[in-house]
This record gives C-alpha cells, sequence and structure tokens, in this order.
C-alpha cells in the first residue's frame, strides 16, 4: 500500500510539474515555470543574440526556483530541528512539500526527480541495466525502481499534454494543477 501511495504521489506530482511548464512555456512567451534546465539554455541563447530583456525574463525564475529551494531547506530544517509541536510541524513540512518542485523528491527510499526528465530517463535507464544485469558492486540504491522512473516521466508528459489542452480550454488553467498539489499534500 505504502508503494502505492507513493507512485501516485510522484505521478501526481510531476503530472503538476509538465502541466506547469506547458501552461508557462505557452503563457509566458517560452519560459518554463519548473524545467530551470530549460529556462538557462533559453537565457543564453537570449544572451547571445542581444536579446537581454529576454534572457532578464528567463533568468526570473531561475532566481526563483532557488530562492524557492532555499526556503523548502529552511523549512523542513526547522521542522526537523525544532520541536514545534505536531500541528505546527506538519503546517511547516506541508508548507515545505508545497515547495517540491526545486527538489529531487524521495519514494520508496529511492531518489526520483519530479522535475527535470532528463536525469530521470537516465536514471531509467541505469536502473534497468542494473535490473536485467546486475554486475558486483554496481548496484546503487538510491536509483528507483525502472517502472517509477517511467511513471513519471509519462507523467511528466500527461501533465505537459494536459497544461497545454488547459491553456485552450481554460482562462486560468494553473487552477488545475494547484488543486493537485492540494490534493497531494493534504491526502497523499
Amino acid at each position: 500500500m505504502i508503494a502505492i501511495r507513493s507512485n501516485l504521489q510522484a505521478a501526481l506530482l510531476t503530472i503538476v510539474a509538465g502541466m506547469a511548464d506547458a501552461v508557462g512555456y505557452i503563457s509566458l512567451g517560452g519560459i518554463f515555470a519548473a524545467n530551470m534546465t530549460g529556462n538557462t539554455v533559453l537565457a543564453g541563447i537570449a544572451v547571445a543574440e542581444g536579446q537581454y530583456a529576454l534572457a532578464g525574463r528567463r533568468f526570473m525564475p531561475l532566481i526563483a526556483f532557488f530562492l524557492g529551494a532555499l526556503l523548502e531547506a529552511a523549512l523542513l530544517a526547522l521542522a526537523g530541528f525544532v520541536t514545534l509541536g505536531t500541528e505546527a510541524e506538519l503546517m511547516v513540512v506541508s508548507l515545505a512539500i508545497s515547495l517540491q518542485a526545486s527538489a529531487i523528491t524521495h519514494f520508496g527510499g529511492s531518489a526520483v526527480s519530479t522535475v527535470v526528465v532528463t536525469s530521470t530517463l537516465a536514471r531509467m535507464a541505469d536502473a534497468t541495466l542494473d535490473r536485467l544485469s546486475p554486475a558486483p558492486g554496481r548496484h546503487l540504491p538510491s536509483i528507483a525502481k525502472p517502472s517509477l522512473l517511467a511513471l513519471t516521466w509519462l507523467g511528466y508528459l500527461l501533465g505537459a499534454l494536459t497544461g497545454a489542452l488547459l491553456v485552450a480550454a481554460m482562462p486560468w488553467p494553473l487552477l488545475v494543477p494547484a488543486c493537485l498539489l492540494v490534493i497531494v499534500v493534504t491526502t497523499l
């Protein structure tokens, strides 16, 4: 049951990240909400082409993303090292989890990225190789099962597809991933 819940969390979080990226990219003129690798590359291209205003717009999410990750780390440290009482600690952890897109998330003892698809695909290939031909001393316990990695990649793809469709279908398309985040934080 715990593995199913972890897989569901991973899938929902990657769907949310894919939606946010697709909506952001379409609505903001080529700027990703969750894909900082893409924003970095696009900002570099804009600088190289002398489009400094566009480069600045593409650097802004990088700064916000870093600050969100910093805040998440501080909140988790606070909850881990300071006794606040159960309800207050739950609120702090819930707030930190809401910023999850800025960090690698752990599901069932395995590190799974819910926002960086490139590393997910690389880990999926490595984990698949480990499962097919386990070599002595090659086992990396932090690599998730290929099925979980595939699920998170498919979730991101589904989220991007859904996000693109939501942009055309509703005036506030980010309400859908926001609601999914609330569901993940409050029920799973």
